[in-house]
């Protein structure tokens, strides 16, 4: 035991700068507008899969971007200032997609001959759903119940699960950079280069800028390299999944921009309800809300705080609630969850400051109502963004399963535990996955269609299915004979917010608010 060197560590300590200490101010801005730009992949990606099957244009494709931008910058700066007060972004999520195509599917709306119609009508049902579907995190959050429930959770639980946040990604790196490799290729070797090979050259003063800002320095190379490829003509005759994923000028962002378009609530028009729709989104709701509690998990190691309570954590899934229900009222076609590209660039950067990721709500505010300037930042290809998500969620992955050090690796329990929530997390999804698409609508295929969308979604989940085979195993094996074994003498501590003097400095409320919400 004398020669360890390497001994299990609360948190970690090569990074550079914590939750509450902060970079200069020039550092800072650059920091948080890299964090700007790495959250476009995804919520581009989510209107621009769904708004055409809704029957929407690419004026009205433009507007929802605008849109899920600006509900992303409000429910950041709610979620780092009220929620876990972590530096998380918050953002579209894709758990919402098999839900939203089940409305868009549904009979009623096809019938609507105009396109256009067609785009508001859905649009308003998706609200609806949204609105009623919120309800299930803001109970589960204000309420505590998240927070009781959390108390089950162990090191050796946990591990599994936010491993597969950044796992259960896979289709989302590497398949997609496949799309056009030109560009994602050397995307991905120069953010590995920049970040890991150069991280210590500093041709500027002490600032160790390819370590700082690898992704705004490769985006913006690998962007000027594919604007020439498209100005050159490259992909004149390439087929058209080609031309999509590699043209700079195919996703019309920048032309069907407004130049001003400030979004209101109920802009399009009042949401209808249906009691199907609701039970459906409630699904990706509570997937949502599980991804985000292995986000938030991350999150915390990444900016060297302790684990968050079960107090702070169920905090954070009560405002979560409140920003899908901010989605529906704004209507964004999607919910909300953490951008796990974003934790993962706490981690790749070494800088876990919540200022960074408040100043960052800020610009996705701000360039969602300049339309025509966010659109220019939008039409990146996403082969780009998928390059940068094979190195960050990766990184995620790896933070999930650094909980199995708090744990004994040499019990065949634990080991047959986290084996099993790995394979079948990773499993299962794929399997209900491969028999899903708009018309089939997935593995369960009963007469309630609500009812096939609600279990699609709940087992096309890596993370949801790891949850429960981890948790219901971990809590029913052998639980008191292996309490040392499964890490709890070491989580019991952070099970409180009063159970260690260090959740005071990472968790209080600003503006002396627990003097009204104490913590429990």
């Amino acid at each position: 035991m004398a020669d360890i060197t390497h001994p299990p560590m609360e948190q970690l300590q090569d990074l550079e700068y914590c939750i509450d200490s902060n970079p200069p101010w020039a550092e800072t801005i650059l920091l948080a507008f890299q964090n700007y730009i790495l959250m476009l992949g995804t919520n581009v990606m989510i209107p621009s899969l769904i708004v055409p099957a809704m029957g929407g244009d690419n004026g009205d494709k433009a507007r929802v971007i605008q849109t899920l931008l600006f509900v992303a910058g409000l429910n950041t700066l709610l979620q780092a200032l009220f929620g876990t007060r972590l530096p998380a972004v918050v953002g579209g999520s894709f758990a919402y997609v098999i839900p939203i195509a089940y409305i868009v599917g549904d009979s009623s709306l096809q019938r609507i001959s105009d396109s256009h119609e067609r785009f508001l009508h859905t649009m308003r049902a998706i609200q609806g759903a949204l609105i009623v579907a919120s309800s299930i995190q803001i109970i589960l959050g204000y309420s505590q119940i998240w927070g009781l429930l959390s108390r089950f959770f162990s090191p050796l639980g946990m591990a599994p699960v936010v491993g597969l946040v950044g796992l259960g990604l896979f289709q989302r790196g590497f398949p997609v950079l496949g799309e056009c490799v030109e560009i994602g290729l050397p995307m991905l070797i120069l953010v590995i280069g920049l970040s890991q090979y150069l991280k210590h050259v500093r041709p500027f003063r002490d600032l160790p800028i390819f370590e700082r800002f690898p992704v705004l320095i490769c985006v913006t190379i690998v962007w000027i390299y594919s604007v020439i490829l498209t100005a050159s003509g490259a992909y004149r005759n390439k087929p058209m999944k080609t031309q999509i994923s590699c043209r700079t000028d195919r996703a019309n962002l920048i032309t069907t921009a407004p130049w001003f378009k400030f979004p209101y609530p109920l802009q399009w028009g009042p949401p209808t309800f249906s009691a199907g729709h609701s039970f459906a989104m409630m699904a990706a709701v509570l997937v949502s809300m599980v991804e985000s509690t292995g986000a938030y998990k991350a999150a915390s190691r990444l900016a060297i705080a302790t684990p968050p309570p079960a107090y702070v954590l169920s905090r954070g899934i009560g405002w979560q609630g409140i920003g899908v229900l901010l989605n529906g009222l704004f209507g964004t076609s999607t919910g909300a969850t953490v951008a796990v590209e974003n934790v993962g660039l706490l981690g790749l950067t070494r800088v876990g400051s919540r200022r960074v990721v408040q100043i960052s709500a800020g610009f996705m505010i701000f360039f969602s109502t300049l339309g025509k300037f966010g659109a220019v930042f939008a039409s990146i290809p996403i082969p780009i963004f998928a390059a940068i998500y094979c190195v960050l969620f990766g990184l995620v992955a790896s933070v999930g399963l650094s909980f199995l050090q708090f744990t004994n690796m040499n019990s065949m329990r634990n080991l047959i535990i986290t084996g099993l929530s790995l394979f079948l997390g990773l499993s299962i999804p794929q399997f209900f996955n491969e028999y899903w698409n708009p018309a089939r609508r997935g593995l369960v295929h009963t007469n309630s269609e609500w009812f096939n969308a609600f279990l699609n979604t709940i087992f096309s989940s890596p993370v949801t299915v790891a949850l429960v085979v981890a948790v219901f195993l971990d809590n029913t094996l052998e639980v008191e004979k292996s309490k040392k074994d499964r890490g709890m003498p070491w989580w019991v501590k952070f099970r409180t917010f009063r159970g260690d003097n260090r959740n005071e400095e990472f968790y209080t409320l600003p503006f002396n608010l627990n003097r009204f919400f104490p913590p429990t």
